[in-house]
């Protein structure tokens, strides 16, 4: 795990101490080594944290044995072994036991097509010195980070925006108000867009390319065109699971692949609970394990990890916090997050990354079988209102005003989901942040973007036809809300404390075997994730793996109203705040009062604008300002 930085500038050469300088805004990503190569106006830098092969053979930038190539690499290749067996050669051939080398050859041999043979997390950029073509890519599922600047005067990229602002600061102004509309809509800025106009993301299982014909941009991989097995419904259940087994056993054995100590997130569900058990399996030694514990029973996960820990022999450790204590961390949820983050589940991540940096290098977590086997509540809701939206429009006008007539806040959200045109405008509805509250942006800022609806949309019609409404939910979810905001979360919160996170139940078999796997293996008989909950009572015991499903909670509702209180009544009170960000001053003080006063809850949004503000606040104050007629709708 890395910070890469890079820069092809197309007007004069690179500044080799520039370059350095931005390099270290990434050092908590990689504090072990540090190197920069420069030529002319090409340059790369690259921190590192060593992992495998942690000798100097494994420094960065690194250049291909013939020197034609130079690299900067950020991530795990989990089959390089099995890659480099492919490519041939003696062992005199290969100068290192890494697997970055083993990306240089495999470029020179298959070309942009080498990602097709990669299995991991990675984000790397490659320059060809004999052609002078620039070759960069990103995994499947978006586990590393890749922004980059391209315009007229250079191309370049990293790992995180704060490295491209250090080689030129000009690119944080303007902002892009198609991503602040999608923030204010998601909690997060979707891929390909970043909230800097000058900066973007190239999304997830795509490359580029740059020569002298310009940037082209390609996907290599896509699982949502993938086709239902329908004859798995009729498949016995212990054979499906022999192959979820078989699958996910094999991820996880390679994600154990390190030079230095490993070990797991455990909270005590089913996904980190068999991740844990199947790391146990193949490993000689107790698995290490943390969690964090609060006092307050209602956010506590603890008791439940200690349980599973308990059962599979694990060395666990649990810090014990009192859930105010997590407000410690606000100052570096501010420092490390480069664009408005509304996820606060990002500050019990950064206190656990915290806890196992302590005793390993390496921790497994669990991301991503929620989005891949139906983990979280509202699959179930986007099932039943699968079938309200076959009901004439008239019925359903008539339940959804019948609905909202109820005074419960839940069941005016509900009318208002009822009230969408269709299961993924519905399902958009439940998983944004505004509900049904009014934007809280500047008009012209609507009607020069387009919505999260229409982004959501727009990616279903790659879709499957004959997918169920909880399928088109999960699709979405794996598509946009897992690359864009958990795992960006885990990225920077555990880079926070330059600790490496692995994901073993997003490896590229298992994600397209799970898109293949029917629904009734997701959702039945009123349980959720009901094929891999059978597979966890392979290892674990029921009683202990059977608990409703929690998350990493935090009280921001609370917190609103208690600690964080004067904070925010200062931040929607001070109208130089407001001076050059693209929001209404009135809209978040009513917002401030309305979760006062209790009636509802309205701090999501509240939350958002208020995370936005902040950030705003520690950008350099001399922006454009928000007016009329600067962009087009879409732009």
């Amino acid at each position: 795990m890395c910070g890469i930085v890079g820069i092809v500038d197309f007007h004069s050469s690179v500044d080799p101490e520039s370059l350095r300088e931005a390099a270290a805004t990434l050092r908590l990503r990689g504090p072990d080594d540090a190197g920069v190569w420069a030529s002319g106006n090409v340059g790369l830098g690259h921190r590192r944290l060593s992992i495998i092969d942690v000798s100097p053979n494994g420094h960065q930038p690194m250049f291909s044995a013939d020197g034609r190539y130079v690299i900067a690499f950020n991530g795990e290749i989990y089959n390089f072994c099995e890659i480099r067996e492919r490519l041939g050669g003696s062992k005199k051939r290969w100068h290192s036991e890494s697997d970055t080398e083993v990306i240089l050859e495999a470029y020179a041999r298959w070309g942009p097509r080498c990602v097709e043979h990669f299995h991991g997390m990675f984000a790397f950029a490659i320059w060809d010195r004999q052609t002078r073509v620039t070759y960069a890519a990103r995994d499947r599922m978006g586990v590393k980070p890749f922004y980059y600047h391209f315009s007229s005067d250079c191309f370049a990229f990293a790992s995180r925006p704060r490295a491209l602002l250090a080689l030129h600061p000009e690119w944080s102004n303007p902002l892009d108000e198609q991503a602040i509309r999608f923030y204010f809509e998601s909690g997060y800025v979707p891929a390909p867009h970043s909230v800097f106009r000058a900066i973007r993301k190239l999304p997830p299982a795509h490359w580029l390319l740059l020569n002298e014909s310009g940037l082209q941009v390609n996907r290599y991989w896509d699982f949502r065109p993938i086709e239902t097995e329908h004859a798995w419904n009729r498949r016995r259940e212990d054979d499906l699971l022999d192959e979820l087994d078989q699958i996910l056993s094999r991820s996880v054995r390679s994600r154990m692949i390190s030079d230095v100590p490993l070990g797991a997130f455990l909270s005590g569900g089913i996904d980190s609970s068999i991740v844990v058990a199947m790391m146990a399996k193949y490993s000689a030694d107790p698995i290490k394990t943390f969690t964090i514990g609060f006092e307050k029973q209602n956010y506590d996960e603890s008791h439940h990890a200690r349980a599973v820990a308990q059962h599979l022999g694990t060395e666990h450790f649990c810090e014990d916090l009192k859930i105010d204590d997590l407000l410690a961390l606000k100052p570096a949820f501010s420092r490390e997050f480069d664009e408005p983050f509304f996820d606060s589940s990002a500050f019990p991540t950064m206190a656990v990354s915290r806890l196992a940096r302590r005793h390993v290098t390496v921790s497994l977590s669990g991301d991503g079988g929620d989005e891949l086997f139906g983990g979280y509540p509202y699959y179930r809701l986007t099932q039943r209102l699968g079938h309200f939206y076959r009901l004439p429009s008239s019925a359903r006008a008539i339940l959804a005003s019948a609905t909202g007539m109820a005074p419960d806040h839940r069941m005016k959200l509900l009318s208002a989901a009822m009230r969408q045109r269709n299961v993924t405008e519905a399902f958009c509805f439940a998983r944004g942040i505004a509900k049904d509250f009014d934007t809280v942006l500047l008009p012209e800022i609507l009607r020069r973007t387009v919505s999260l609806k229409e982004l959501f949309a727009e990616a279903a019609t790659a879709f499957p036809a004959d997918l169920s409404a909880p399928e088109i939910a999960m699709r979405l979810d794996a598509y946009y809300t897992l690359p864009d905001d958990y795992l960006q979360k885990v990225d920077v919160a555990s880079m926070a404390f330059s600790l490496e996170s692995r994901e073993p139940l997003l490896d590229q078999d298992l994600v397209e075997w799970a898109m293949k796997l029917p629904l009734k293996w997701k959702l039945r008989r009123g349980q959720n994730k009901y094929l891999l909950r059978k597979l966890a009572y392979r290892y674990i015991p029921r009683k202990i793996a059977n608990r409703p499903k929690q998350g990493f909670e935090v009280p921001i509702a609370d917190w609103l109203k208690g600690p964080l209180l004067q904070w925010a009544t200062t931040e929607v009170n001070d109208p130089e705040k407001f001076e050059n960000v693209p929001l209404v001053q009135d809209s978040l003080r009513e917002l401030l009062k309305i979760h006062g006063s209790g009636k509802r809850r309205a701090h999501p949004l509240l939350w958002a604008g208020l995370i936005f503000l902040d950030f705003a606040g520690r950008l350099p104050t001399a922006r454009e300002e928000f007016v009329p007629g600067r962009l087009q709708r879409g732009a």
